[in-house]
């Protein structure tokens, strides 16, 4: 295979990681970390963000620029379908007509699970609304189907609860997914550290997001370095291909047709 850029709605990207700006300590930090990372799409929770509605408080947008950056609203938080569209909508204002969003509509506080079916119904409004929808979803192939032949531009399904840490739980989902797959699929939340950001890359996926993971290591500017290697490191070992498992050794030199 030959490497290609990630494309999302049309629009092309060098990068294949896209974060996240909670949970860092200041807004230096966000900055820098999300320099470091190299990503071009960043994320934000419209509902805990200011973007300038606030005018006492910082903005976001004073340390991440819409010239620089592709903003990506989020509606973190929603827990019903309406109160996501509303938010969708919320944002295109703010944003002045800003229209790729990440839609997720969460099941309960405990585990941050998708409601899948709130889901479902919230990105067909937003879709005939002229939304471009990127979906956070569970692990399941046939609503990731579902979700990109609807018309969504990007399907998203976790890697494990948002915020865990605790790696891809559920490979041989997100290879049914990627199979199916007619829009690009990023691991979406459950990321801890670079390896995890290596096997979604390693398994096919077009990327990965994360927030967590960069925000509340220890050194949250080193760790956004080591993940923009991992994701550049878990591309190439995909499109290189990998060697063939096998049961017993094989010997790194041959012995074949040699003489002693």
């Amino acid at each position: 295979m030959t490497d290609s850029k990630l494309t999302i709605a049309g629009v092309e990207y060098n990068s294949r990681l896209l974060v996240g700006t909670g949970k860092y300590k200041d807004m230096q930090e966000t900055a820098q970390a999300i320099e470091t990372s190299g990503a071009e799409i960043v994320t934000f929770a419209v509902r805990r963000t200011n973007l300038g509605q606030n005018p006492n408080e910082p903005s976001l947008l004073d340390v991440i620029s819409p010239d620089k950056y592709t903003l990506l609203p989020n509606t973190a938080a929603c827990y019903t379908a309406e109160d996501a569209i509303r938010t969708c909508r919320l944002a295109r204002e703010l944003l002045d007509g800003h229209d790729l969003v990440k839609l997720e509509v969460l099941g309960d506080e405990k585990t941050l699970f998708p409601n899948v079916v709130e889901t479902l119904k919230a990105a067909e409004v937003l879709i005939k609304d002229g939304f471009k929808v990127m979906v956070y979803t569970s692990d399941d192939p046939i609503i990731a189907k579902q979700l990109a032949d609807m018309g969504c531009v990007s399907v998203m399904p976790l890697a494990a609860p948002i915020g865990s840490g605790l790696g891809i739980r559920n490979p041989h989902n997100i290879r049914m997914i990627l199979e199916e797959a007619t829009v690009p699929i990023i691991v979406d939340a459950g990321v801890g550290t670079a390896s995890d950001a290596a096997i979604a890359m390693e398994l096919g996926c077009a990327g990965v997001l994360m927030n967590t993971a960069i925000a509340a290591a220890q050194n949250p500017v080193l760790m956004a370095s080591a993940m923009k290697k991992a994701i550049e490191a878990g591309r190439e070992a995909f499109c290189a291909g990998r060697m063939p498992r096998k049961m017993y050794a094989s010997a790194s030199s041959p012995i074949d047709g040699t003489f002693f």
